[in-house]
C-alpha cells in the first residue's frame, strides 16, 4: 500500500499519526507540507477527497487566520484555499492518503479508516 502523509514535525498529532502509520509495518512517504507545500489545484483535491471544504481544513486556532481576514462573513472557499497556499501554516494537518482513501487525521484515529488491516 502506499501512504503519503502531509506533515508538521512540530505538531504532536502529526507525530502520532506518523507514528501509527509506522506501527502498520509501512513507511509513508513523509512530506513537510511548510517546507513543500502543495499546489492549489493538489491541495484542492486532497481537501475534496477527503470529503471537505476548504473552511473545515483551515487552522483555525493559528494567528495568520485573523490576519488574513478569514474570520469575516462572506469570506469564500476559493479565498480560503488561497490564504492557505499563501501561508501554509493555515493547512489543518495530518493528511494522509492512502490507496482506501484520504483523511485529515484530526482526531489522530481517524487514519485507522485508511490503513491496512
Amino acid at each position: 500500500m502506499t501512504i503519503t502523509i502531509y506533515h508538521n514535525p512540530n505538531c504532536s498529532t502529526s507525530r502520532n499519526v506518523l507514528a501509527m502509520i509506522r506501527d502498520t509495518g509501512q513507511e509513508p512517504t513523509v512530506i513537510e507540507y511548510l517546507k513543500t507545500p502543495p499546489a492549489r489545484a493538489v491541495l484542492q483535491d486532497l481537501i475534496a477527497r477527503a470529503g471537505l471544504k476548504p473552511s473545515e481544513a483551515v487552522r483555525r486556532k493559528q494567528a495568520q487566520f485573523v490576519e488574513a481576514g478569514l474570520d469575516r462573513p462572506g469570506v469564500t472557499e476559493d479565498q480560503i484555499l488561497d490564504a492557505m497556499i499563501a501561508q501554509p501554516i493555515l493547512i489543518e494537518r495530518p493528511i494522509v492518503v492512502t490507496d482506501k482513501g484520504v483523511r485529515l487525521c484530526r482526531p489522530k484515529e481517524k487514519v485507522q479508516e485508511i490503513l491496512p488491516a
